[in-house]
């Protein structure tokens, strides 16, 4: 009696590893999209072009240039290092969305050097509270943002 459930545990076990398996080698591997900062991505080298990430940190001052008209926005984003990748978005940004302020971007770096993004986030402070009676709402919203910073 015992032997058959030591065999039933280890039939289990070997349909559980390749399961396991299959999800590991059978592409799941393909299908994960990493967070990183600038600095990780471009030290990844050849591994970084053309692979889907999101990619986090703040944009640099004096680097946006929207057009409103073409809905094309274009700014350089910076980690924790120095380095900074130029980022593209054919998608209006935000409304929050402006100079030093925390962002995070969903696409992939081109070969030439630009981070195309198909979707763009800003970060913000997660305390909500509405704006008293006869607040301007604007600069209520600011204020979330600058604490942020």
């Amino acid at each position: 009696m015992k032997s058959r459930k030591g065999i039933g545990l280890a039939v289990a076990l070997v349909l559980v590893l390749g399961a396991f398996g299959y999800m590991v080698y059978g592409g799941i591997g393909e299908n994960l999209v990493y967070f990183l900062e600038p600095p990780e991505l471009l030290a990844r080298g050849e591994a970084a072009y053309d692979t889907p990430v999101r990619l986090g940190g703040m944009v640099v001052p004096g680097s946006v240039e929207w057009d409103a008209e073409a809905i094309n926005l274009r700014f350089e984003m910076k980690g924790t290092g120095t380095e900074t990748i130029e980022v593209h978005s054919s998608k209006a940004p935000p409304q929050m969305f402006r100079e030093n302020m925390g962002v995070i971007v969903e696409g992939r770096l081109t070969r030439a050097g630009v981070f195309e993004a198909s979707n763009l986030m800003v970060k913000h402070s997660n305390e909500y509270s509405p704006p008293a009676p006869g607040e301007d709402p604007h600069t209520k919203y600011r204020s979330l943002v600058q604490d942020q910073t």
